[in-house]
């Protein structure tokens, strides 16, 4: 009850400074898998705000005029090689798109693949990720978000750790502290950019080093990839890429395509010729551009 009351408290003082909410996913002190130690977070500025060494994840909450609110919501998960996030460009720029179309959008900050503040270094995102979609299934009325409606879209090593959301969402990964964790972990749908899908050969090796370490066993690696963990409820996708992206090679989106297809999940994939990896909105490309329009007119397909 306290943490709800904080809550209330943030969105009103936010909504008084014309600002958007940021709020810690964990109640304090309360972090799974957290080791004390000298880390702290660094954020850097150049001609994108990149974010390493986080420390305490949040959610930062971008809602659309409730005039314009369609009830749907997306969690995003900015991409940086497990290594680093690119906050503002895989992640609050997408927020602000969104709202546009009506659709909240929420940056999630999460924690990247420590050895020395973090026991299971390569649980840890996925344990952020989980967390951060039951918070906001929790808070929807909060939120004027429909709870049957929220998303998810990840970018590069966000895509993966998107993908591993949607395919390791019954995954007990931490242990359950209050009513929030009750809500399913489950997104009702899923987009992915230019995403690392597999920890095989085609690989991102920086994505696959930080996350699991320079000598993961096979299992370890067969878990966490995610063509291989696709099942039946793993949620309706979107993926698109492009084929001269030398950095995540395409075919990690025609594996997750074909295993999609192959559970009889609907799935949806745009493969453009040009684009290079990290794209973002490709607003300077009149062609690569229009992933976003078919991206919203995919999502209001949904049932």
């Amino acid at each position: 009850m306290k943490y709800k009351t904080l809550l209330f408290a943030l969105i009103f003082m936010s909504k008084l400074n014309g600002q958007d909410t940021i709020m810690p996913i964990w109640p304090k002190g309360e972090i799974p898998n957290r080791i004390s130690s000298n880390e702290s977070e660094v954020n850097k500025r150049g001609d994108i705000l990149v974010i390493s060494n986080v420390q305490v994840p949040t959610i930062e909450v971008f809602l659309p005029a409730k005039q314009n609110a369609t009830g749907e919501a997306m969690l995003i998960f900015p991409g940086g090689g497990y290594g680093i996030l690119a906050y503002d460009w895989e992640g609050t720029d997408i927020a602000k798109f969104l709202n546009g179309k009506g659709i909240a959008g929420i940056v999630v900050k999460y924690r990247l693949p420590s050895e020395v503040s973090q026991t299971n270094k390569h649980n840890v995102p996925l344990i952020d990720a989980q967390r951060a979609l039951r918070m906001v299934r929790y808070h929807s009325k909060d939120f004027n978000i429909t709870s049957e409606k929220i998303g998810i879209i990840g970018f590069s090593a966000g895509g993966h750790l998107a993908s591993t959301l949607g395919t390791h969402f019954e995954d007990l990964v931490y242990d359950p502290l209050d009513a929030a964790d009750k809500e399913s972990a489950r997104p009702d749908f899923m987009v992915l950019g230019y995403p690392v899908i597999s920890m095989g050969p085609l690989t991102h090796e920086g994505s696959k080093r930080n996350l699991l370490g320079n000598t993961p066993t096979q299992e370890l690696q067969d878990h966490f990839s995610n063509e291989k963990q696709v099942k039946v409820n793993t949620p309706p996708t979107f993926l698109f890429h492009a084929t001269d992206d030398t950095a995540v090679p395409v075919e990690n989106s025609l594996l997750f395509y074909n295993a999609l297809k192959n559970k009889g999940v609907s799935v949806t994939m745009h493969i453009y010729p040009k684009g290079g990896h990290g794209f973002s909105l490709a607003l300077n490309d009149q062609y690569l551009k229009g992933w976003t329009g078919l991206m919203y007119d995919w999502i209001e397909s949904l049932d």
